[in-house]
């Protein structure tokens, strides 16, 4: 088992308010796939709020913006669900729910073991990512770095 963890963040920008009959398909499925994530082999937690998901909170600046944040005992074990289990069933149907981001709507970052990252870190991690490329401090699942060249990583201002 590592000492490191991989933290996960990823924002999607809903074509509808949540309640319309629009984004009824992505709504009836959170609960199922959120399911099947905490029980996917790696899984260690994941943000939410009142309605046992994250769609209600409010990071970004924009009501039609929704974030989803977690943390995998593994780059691995996180790639597994998103792309080998039911997940990636729902995600070939995001154009139904969403709008087409133009820039990075997901990033990955290591933590120590033990760490639930903040919306905000998350925030300021996407934003780096974006404004800067692939680093320690953010990057995708293209990255190759280590979680020691991660944590060790100092950020341009």
């Amino acid at each position: 088992m590592s000492e490191y963890h991989l933290a996960q963040v990823n924002i999607a920008r809903v074509l509808e308010p949540l309640d319309s009959p629009v984004m009824e398909g992505f709504v009836n499925n959170l609960d199922r796939i959120n399911g099947i994530a905490e029980a996917s082999p790696g899984f260690v937690w994941r943000l939410k709020g009142d309605d046992n998901n994250a769609t209600a909170l409010r990071v970004f600046e924009d009501d039609f913006l929704i974030i989803n944040m977690s943390v995998w005992e593994s780059k691995e074990a996180l790639f597994n669900f998103t792309y080998a289990s039911q997940h990636a069933g729902v995600l070939r149907r995001k154009k139904e729910w969403f709008q087409q981001m133009v820039d990075r709507h997901m990033c990955l970052w290591y933590v120590e073991k033990g760490v639930e990252p903040s919306p905000e870190e998350a925030k300021q991690r996407l934003k780096y990512l974006n404004e800067h490329g692939e680093t320690p401090y953010a990057f995708s699942f293209k990255g190759k770095f280590t979680a020691e060249e991660s944590l060790n990583y100092k950020p341009e201002s």
